[in-house]
């Protein structure tokens, strides 16, 4: 995908790019807690103003804060979580350290607006109690009976001047002069502040001095109306500081008598207020929910505030504390990675923390030190052990190092194959827990330190039995033992030898002294059959069974003593070129023709197989070998099923420099006693075997320089023999010398 393509792909939303991507570093978060600090005192202020205006608007600007400030701690845990998530160093501290503040900071704060809640709900309720509602209730009562009061001296004042009027001359009715003066006398008498007298179109007929309100303020008609059908209507005027009356006069037709009273501008003055803060105390009653909801929200935004900001101080306190931590288990991390030059920033640290971190920088540098010296002295020591594992690996023994406690720490390559452990398996074992009967060695160099302890060991192994000379000394210095060093020599193939040997000149002597009285026997069992056969007349049988029998016996000595003959005096191979197809083949042959009850099978390549042997002893091993075969099919038991057919494979390949010859069959297999003893000489586990047979083949196999393996078959039972015959010429001539 291009840079292009890339580039339009939309990517899902994430809130740490986009608080990056709005500028909501550090200072800019800074000064957003800070400014909700500085909102919530004004907001808290703005409840002792009667400007509900003002306090919306702050309570906006809080509500802003409180969603930036969420943001910026969201951002913040966030991308804590996000470090615990990939195992990031001090991520458990942090969010530790943040739950203390967030803790410490969350329940004062929401103490603090319980209780303001509390509190205010508690004043509210008292302010509008029934004592207090009492208390307004008859302020406002006091205020209306003063005014009814003055009411009432009106009505009283109004009826008689209304009554005076009405029997005034008919000369002061009609005199207006006179009518004002009588009006004003009225009025000074009954300490009025104003009279007039009005028809019903508000047309003034008479009026005292200074009647100028009522002059000038209109008089609605329905007062009038109510004024025609009952005596007085009582007034107020518009400022509630004057009280009117309105009086209907029989004496002039539709006139009016209407007076007024002013009332004590410091009695009134009080009555405002009482009933002005009635009012507002009736309003706050009616309003007192929506009080308390707003205080409430007011108390939750602020406490809000506080805890964000609490927050967020605590976040910065926790990164604060936690950053030389996180880089001290970092450079701790790297250390244990094996990277001694991690260095911790002092200068990020502060106190405490910067003390461990200059004591951290100075381990690391002496730890640096300390393994450059190590590994000098590792590649040292190194360059000797290389050498010294060059020297054993090279050495036929085995050799096995071992400390004074008898662990072993150092075997070579041919101790483990002796052994048949790999070294990662004998490497930190005890030598008598691996070998207890090699370990009695060490008890003996423990009495005698200054002694080499030998000993021949037989060592059953998967190859069979071995023939191990076993040596010990100990390794003594400043006249104590530090170590053993134990020696393993094969001495197998020397023993077989020296067997063979031994064997040999034992066959050489039974031979002679057998075979010489042989002859003579046979002879003298002949002449008597022969001559005294015919005159026995009781017993005949007894005497012919007698006879055949010396014969039959010292025809079966004699082929015993010439295979002793043969073992004794094996000829020298001589090597020519020969097709092993040719030998293998003609040996086959003899071999179904004395055993017609067998399958044989072989498989031959069809291209010639050519080595450089001894065409008569190849065919007297690979006569030995199908024999045994033979033999091993004629000797299988039947287990509760009909035994199947006798069956012989014999398979001739080519490998790379050898031919091999194997021999396969579904006899009875090979024994599991005394296993790798059977090519020695009179080891034998049929009844009329000499032993003799498989010490032979060897022989003449180790002559041609080959090999003689024998296994057991891989599938069912019986046995898998194979031979084979080098092609170099490096081991023919080793074959021929």
């Amino acid at each position: 995908m291009s840079e292009t393509q890339q580039t339009n792909v939309k990517q899902p939303f994430s809130l740490v790019r986009w608080t990056r991507k709005i500028g909501l570093g550090p200072k800019t978060s800074f000064f957003v807690a800070m400014l909700a600090i500085a909102s919530g005192i004004a907001t808290y202020e703005s409840l002792t103003i009667e400007n509900p205006a003002y306090t919306r608007v702050l309570l906006i600007v809080d509500v802003a804060i409180v969603v930036i400030l969420a943001i910026i701690i969201t951002h913040r845990l966030i991308r804590t979580w996000r470090k615990g998530q990939v195992g990031g160093s001090g991520s458990m501290m942090h969010r530790r350290i943040l739950r203390l503040f967030t803790l410490i900071a969350v329940a004062p704060a929401l103490m603090v607006a319980l209780f303001s809640a509390l509190f205010f709900n508690i004043y509210f309720q008292r302010h509008f109690s029934d004592p207090v509602n009492m208390a307004v209730s008859e302020s406002i009562a006091v205020a209306d009976a003063y005014i009814k009061e003055h009411i009432q001296n009106i009505r009283s004042d109004v009826l008689a001047m209304a009554g005076q009027i009405n029997r005034a001359p008919t000369r002061v009715l009609e005199n207006r002069n006179l009518f004002d003066s009588y009006l004003s006398d009225q009025v000074i008498a009954r300490n009025l502040s104003e009279a007039v007298v009005i028809d019903g179109n508000q047309n003034i007929i008479a009026q005292s001095d200074l009647s100028f309100a009522l002059e000038f303020d209109k008089i609605a008609q329905s007062l009038f109306s109510e004024a025609r059908e009952r005596e007085i209507v009582i007034s107020t005027n518009d400022g509630d500081d004057q009280v009117r009356a309105l009086i209907r006069l029989d004496r002039l037709l539709d006139g009016f008598l209407y007076v007024g009273r002013f009332i004590e501008p410091r009695v009134l003055a009080h009555m405002e207020r009482t009933r002005a803060a009635a009012s507002e105390y009736e309003q706050l009653k009616d309003e007192g929910f929506g009080i308390q909801i707003q205080f409430a929200v007011v108390f939750f935004i602020i406490s809000l505030m506080v805890v964000l900001a609490a927050v967020w101080f605590g976040l910065v306190i926790a990164s604060r504390l936690v950053g030389p931590i996180e880089s001290l288990v970092k450079a701790a991390e790297q250390v244990r990675s094996g990277d001694l030059t991690a260095k911790v920033d002092e200068s990020r640290a502060y106190d405490e923390m910067a003390t461990l971190s200059r004591a951290f920088n100075r381990m690391t540098e002496q730890l640096s030190t300390q393994r450059h010296e190590l590994e000098k002295t590792n590649e040292k020591l190194d360059e000797r052990r290389r050498f010294t594992e060059a020297v054993l690996s090279g050495v036929s023994s085995g050799v096995i190092g071992l400390d004074r406690e008898g662990i072993i720490n150092l075997p070579n390559r041919k101790a483990t194959e002796l052994l048949g452990h790999s070294a990662s398996d004998l490497i930190g074992r005890p030598f008598s827990e691996v070998q207890p009967q090699m370990a009695l060695l060490l008890d003996e160099i423990r009495e005698k330190p200054y002694r080499v302890a030998e000993r021949q060991i037989q060592l059953q192994s998967n190859n069979g039995n071995r023939h191990l000379l076993v040596r010990a000394a100990a390794e003594i210095s400043i006249g104590s033992i530090q170590g053993f060093v134990v020696t393993l020599d094969d001495i197998t193939d020397l023993v077989s030898a020296q067997r063979m040997a031994a064997w040999g000149d034992i066959a050489r002597r039974i031979a002679h002294e057998i075979k010489n009285p042989l002859t003579p026997i046979q002879l003298s069992a002949e002449r008597l059959k022969r001559k005294y056969g015919r005159q026995i007349e009781e017993d005949v049988d007894i005497f012919n069974q007698c006879t055949d029998t010396i014969i039959r016996q010292v025809g079966d000595i004699g082929q015993m003593v010439d295979e002793f003959s043969a073992f004794a005096r094996m000829p020298t191979p001589d090597f020519k070129p020969e097709d092993l197809r040719d030998v293998v083949g003609q040996a086959i042959f003899l071999q179904k023709i004395a055993h017609p009850e067998i399958d044989y099978i072989h498989e031959v390549p069809a291209s010639p197989m050519i080595c450089a042997c001894d065409a008569p002893q190849v065919n007297r091993v690979l006569t030995n070998l199908l024999q045994n075969a033979a033999d091993a099919i004629d000797g299988r038991e039947a287990k509760g099923e009909d035994l199947p057919k006798g069956r012989i494979i014999v398979n001739l390949n080519a490998i790379t420099d050898k031919i091999i010859v194997e021999i396969l069959d579904n006899g009875r297999g090979l024994p599991e006693e005394n296993r790798s003893r059977l090519t020695e000489p009179y080891v034998t586990h049929r009844e009329k075997g000499t032993g003799l047979g498989l010490a032979i083949v060897k022989k003449i196999m180790e002559e041609h320089g080959g090999k003689l393996v024998m296994a057991d078959a891989t599938e069912g039972t019986g046995a898998c023999v194979r031979i084979s015959f080098p092609l170099s010429e490096a081991n023919l001539r080793t074959g021929n010398d």
